[in-house]
């Protein structure tokens, strides 16, 4: 079962209802959001319109840590995540997504690559 971006559903501006005058189509599919957490490198794959693919992470342990003073990037591995600032749930949980902060041996670094649609977790040093 995935989600449906259709708009049938929706009110006119009046206020009243739209009648569908016809059912789902499959471009008007969308994908449940894939929540990236702290675990064995895990991907997905999708395919997209057009036949494209879209890699999406399902979990990781490391992060690609990009170091602005040296200018210097290195594959370093996640301790745990310190915030979210998307959602609370997700501080609990422990996914990760673009603009999340985590722990690592090098320090704080907030990701800047989108995870669940990339699939690739890269990040800049933010302190040490």
């Amino acid at each position: 079962m995935s989600s449906w971006h259709g708009n049938l559903h929706k009110r006119k501006r009046s206020g009243g209802k739209k009648k569908a005058y016809r059912g789902k189509r499959r471009f008007e599919k969308g994908n449940f959001p894939i929540m990236t957490t702290i675990n064995e490198h895990e991907t997905k794959k999708e395919r997209g319109r057009g036949g494209t693919l879209k890699v999406r992470l399902v979990s990781t342990k490391y992060v690609n840590v990009s170091d602005s003073s040296t200018g210097e990037t290195k594959r370093v591995e996640i301790l745990r995540v310190l915030k979210n600032p998307s959602n609370v749930d997700y501080d609990r949980r422990g996914v990760i997504t673009k603009g999340t902060l985590l722990e690592t041996s090098m320090g704080t670094v907030r990701v800047t690559s989108r995870p669940g649609q990339s699939g690739v977790l890269n990040g800049i040093l933010v302190s040490q």
